[in-house]
């Protein structure tokens, strides 16, 4: 029987097993009831404080005292009649009483000028306006707040229809409304893309396994996993503000993490009791050879992940630690629930009969299997493979060359959102423009401000200069229309025009649309080279550390990269041109979003070297045990094929499901990572890792003689054990 903590632990578990299980259903249930609190605690679009352009919206909110307006956009009406006028006006007190609202006010509020009365009606006549503007509050008041007065707002639809406005009804709308729904959608998609993964899932693991019990193995460590998580945001919550993506990535890695690591190791489990051992020494062999595996694959991912940290952005960051958090968690549920369950369940957890005359077929040895012919195809001619397929993944990621980038926001929301939709009316039935590509925000009067910005209404690049208006307390801003795309290249190009010409005699900060992409692009830059360097070097350091060779991890960098460049060209494809969009229901953005531009390659390189480990330790093992490197890629080729491209399906589904969300923000990430992980686990690990470890022979396990005695000291390789063939 293999020694070892991972497999103590294993058999630790797997005789206490009422006991651990009971401990995590404990935490499972602490998670469920965590879930609500940490979605009420959730905000909307996180911006690095230290940018220019969030600064100016800042100095804004700080000079007008409120942290934002909500919009009531009341439909539908004749606002002349006096039964619409008293309705409104007790909405307006209502909403007025409240202590965290500033002020209400609507086209029938006292001592307000006509001009301004007129800016509350459409023109059509049909409609009017209710606007809340809220005290400064923190992120968690304001959303409660909110939704506090969109209910009040509501209210007012049932109000006049009783009063004689039969087709009357309310949107609410206003940023503040934007980030409270936003939030609301995004948990909305989460739990569909839980209740349609979680049942699908199941159907192919019990197609995989040929068993129930082992299929629903996998999927309640998946359930634990993420319910696990939970816990850590409710408290992560307490101490910072978590922006909603945190729980999305959280919810779709514990998923695929987790189902990959325990379906790993029920089937080396199974493997175990198919070569005669009895199922807690089974257990024990299992957790110390893929066990081991799988600790490899949850450092390599939170090394990938540990880059996020580097962007001096609170998004990536807290997505970093977030995404490190369940890739521990999902190890540890892997290593200790998995060994319970399979403790509980052992006489249902069997080799089906399948694999069992496969095995006795193959007289107990791996040179039989769809895999091991496919590799030995691919050994016969790995030159011209390697470049076909190497080909064809740059050909993929062509689109990317023409790619822009480009911020989403209201784009990447529904279009039957509420507050899209009143975005939208603001527009053309009010005529309140949508936010300007370059504003300016001065510590000056507006007539200083003025006669500054006059010179920029000449400019190729700026349709229109609109008047200067106070702000607040010694705060002017003036607005800058752009001609063109107002996120494109002339609006970018303004920006920094303007910011090399600032008014005179007065600090000021530059915001807009076109200012708050052009900060972005700045923060990101210069941390990618710091988040690329750390995350190949913690990468190097552990794919070392398992396989003792420093060719090892740069081929898997490179293989890594094309793969990567595949899924961004895809993405490019289908978000920034439109390509599938019909089929596929996606929305087309004019560009990528570089906020899931970075999360996607951090979360799509971590699960591609998770597959790699998972096929390299299983060739490593034969290394070690003497055998060629080509008969070792073709033995742990057929060994693993079968489960990397189960575990793939499974998290391509997983991820497929969340495709299929509204918001554009989660749409991305599950269709970006389902390719990523499709290409990775088909054309990267079947046809283009053979060929290079083919063509590299011997030379694919170099490594210094320093270095190898260095190694001797962290371990080699896994436990050596009977072959066996995966026939499941």
């Amino acid at each position: 029987m293999p020694e070892g903590v991972l497999a103590r632990i294993a058999r630790w578990c797997f005789r206490r097993r009422w006991w651990v299980l009971a401990a995590w259903l404990c935490i499972a249930t602490a998670g469920a009831l965590a879930s609500e609190p940490v979605f009420n605690a959730l905000v909307s679009g996180s911006h690095p404080k230290h940018a220019e352009s969030v600064q100016a919206t800042d100095q804004l909110d700080a000079a007008a005292g409120s942290s934002g307006d909500v919009v009531g956009l009341v439909d539908r009406v004749d606002p002349r009649a006096p039964a619409v006028r008293d309705a409104v006006d007790r909405a307006v007190r209502d909403i007025e009483a409240r202590s965290d609202v500033r002020s209400a006010s609507g086209p029938y509020s006292p001592g307000l000028p006509p001009e301004r009365a007129a800016g509350y009606l459409s023109a059509d006549g049909q409609a009017l306006l209710v606007v809340a503007t809220l005290d400064s509050l923190s992120q968690r008041d304001r959303l409660t707040t909110v939704r506090a007065v969109s209910d009040r707002m509501h209210r007012l639809a049932d109000e006049l229809r009783s009063g004689g406005q039969p087709a009357a009804r309310v949107r609410v709308g206003g940023e503040l409304a934007v980030e409270q729904q936003a939030i609301d959608a995004e948990e909305k998609d989460l739990g569909l893309g839980e209740e349609l993964s979680l049942p699908i899932t199941l159907v192919v693991l019990v197609i995989v396994f040929g068993g129930l019990v082992a299929a629903g193995t996998p999927v309640l460590a998946a359930v634990v996993s993420v319910a696990t998580a939970m816990v850590l945001l409710l408290g992560a919550s307490r101490l910072t503000a978590l922006d909603s993506n945190v729980v999305t990535v959280v919810t779709v890695l514990g998923l695929a993490l987790s189902i990959d690591y325990s379906l790993l190791l029920v089937a080396r489990y199974r493997d175990e009791l198919l070569d005669g051992a009895a199922p807690d020494d089974a257990v024990g062999r299992a957790w110390a050879t893929a066990g081991r595996t799988i600790a490899f694959s949850a450092l390599t991912m939170a090394a990938a992940l540990s880059g996020l940290l580097m962007f001096d952005l609170p998004l990536p960051f807290a997505l970093g630690v977030a995404g490190i958090s369940i890739a521990v968690v999902a190890m540890l549920v892997a290593l200790t629930f998995t060994a319970a369950v399979i403790g509980i369940a052992r006489r249902r957890i069997r080799p089906s009969r399948r694999a069992i005359r496969r095995h006795a077929a193959a007289g107990g040895t791996a040179e039989a299997g769809f895999f091991f012919r496919l590799s030995g195809l691919v050994q016969r001619r790995p030159a011209l493979i390697a470049v076909v397929t190497a080909a064809l993944l740059l050909l993929a990621g062509s689109p990317l060359l023409s790619s822009t980038f480009k911020r989403s926001g209201l784009g990447q929301l529904p279009p039957g959102m509420e507050s899209v939709q009143v975005a939208g009316e603001l527009a053309s039935r009010f005529g309140h423009a949508s936010a300007s590509a370059v504003t300016v925000v001065a510590r000056t009067d507006p007539a200083t401000l003025d006669s500054w910005a006059a010179r920029w209404g000449g400019d190729p690049a700026v349709a229109r200069v609109q008047p200067a208006e106070a702000a607040g307390a010694g705060i002017s801003v003036v607005k800058l229309d752009v001609t063109g795309d107002p996120q494109g290249a002339s609006a970018k190009d303004l920006v920094h025009r303007v910011r090399a010409d600032r008014p005179p005699a007065a600090q000021s900060w530059v915001t807009g649309d076109a200012a708050v992409l052009v900060d972005l692009l700045a923060l990101i830059r210069s941390g990618l080279p710091w988040a690329i360097g750390l995350t190949l070097l913690a990468m190097t350091v552990l794919l070392f550390a398992m396989t003792g060779s420093v060719v090892v991890p740069v081929k898997a960098a490179l293989a890594n990269a094309v793969s990567l460049g595949a899924t961004f060209g895809v993405m490019s494809a289908v978000f920034e041109h439109g390509f599938l969009a019909g089929p596929l229901h996606t929305r087309t953005l004019g560009g990528l979003d570089p906020f899931m531009m970075v999360i996607i390659f951090a979360f799509a390189f971590g699960l591609s070297v998770d597959y790699e480990v998972f096929l390299l330790a299983r060739i490593k093992e034969y290394v070690d045990r003497g055998m060629d490197t080509n008969t070792a890629v073709r033995r742990g080729l057929q060994h693993t094929g079968r489960i990397i491209t189960s575990a793939a399906l499974v998290v391509v589904i997983v991820l497929a499901c969340f495709g299929g969300a509204q918001t554009g923000e989660i749409e991305q990430l599950g269709i970006g990572l389902s390719v990523a992980v499709f290409v990775d686990a088909t054309v990267v690990r079947c046809l283009l890792v053979p060929t290079t470890m083919t063509l590299l022979g011997r030379w694919v396990w170099w490594a210094p003689a320093w270095l190898q005695r260095l190694r001797t000291r962290v371990g080699r390789g896994e436990h050596p054990l009977t072959p066996a063939v995966i026939g499941h």
